[in-house]
């Protein structure tokens, strides 16, 4: 039973909406405005960039905390796997916003910094090599998401990190179709464009 309690410890923090409660302090809310999204990206635009930063970090907390401490603690692979998912879930679907949250890519990078640093660096240059190019942070969040299994895989990381690498990309991409339709529509924001 305390496997289950701790899986669902780390739900709970991750649905901790960090950008909402930080939007709020000063008066906005930024599922009623720009993207709709609470993740660090609109958050920035609607409440400020200070603002932004410190929900980035703080979603990026919600996934490494309960994982490194997971594997400080000793817990076997499969758990520390399933509490780092449980955090990234909880932040897709929080219970203290209706099950309706943001789109993961924070918390996610949070769980793989815990699991696997050099993979993030790996993927970050994915991501900042699309963001350059096309200025799109949902792009370069796709393309640093989808290439994740891949570089777990050439790294001959223990399968289990693939196989939640597959999980947390399919969920993310989901989270993102409203943006893929936008990019393909070219009406998707671009960074230094007008809010």
């Amino acid at each position: 039973m305390y496997e289950a309690a701790f899986v669902v410890a780390a739900y709970i923090v991750g649905s901790i909406p960090v950008g909402v409660i930080l939007s709020k302090l000063r008066g906005k809310d930024p599922r009623n405005m720009g993207s709709g999204n609470i993740g660090a990206t609109n958050v920035m635009r609607t409440a400020g960039k200070v603002a932004g930063i410190i929900t980035l970090a703080g979603d990026m907390a919600k996934g490494f905390a309960p994982t490194f401490l997971a594997l400080r603690a000793g817990f076997p692979v499969v758990l520390v796997i399933a509490i780092g998912f449980a955090a990234f879930v909880g932040h897709l679907f929080p219970v203290f916003l209706r099950f309706k949250g943001g789109k993961g890519v924070a918390t996610a990078l949070g769980v793989y910094l815990a699991l696997t640093p050099i993979a993030i660096l790996l993927s970050f240059v994915v991501f900042v090599l699309v963001l350059l190019k096309w200025r799109y942070v949902s792009a370069g969040s796709i393309a640093g998401t989808a290439v994740m299994p891949l570089i777990l895989y050439s790294l001959k990381a223990d399968p289990i990190y693939v196989y939640l690498s597959l999980a947390i990309g399919s969920l993310i991409i989901l989270k993102h179709l409203g943006n893929i339709k936008r990019l393909t529509a070219g009406t998707e924001h671009k960074i230094g464009s007008p809010k």
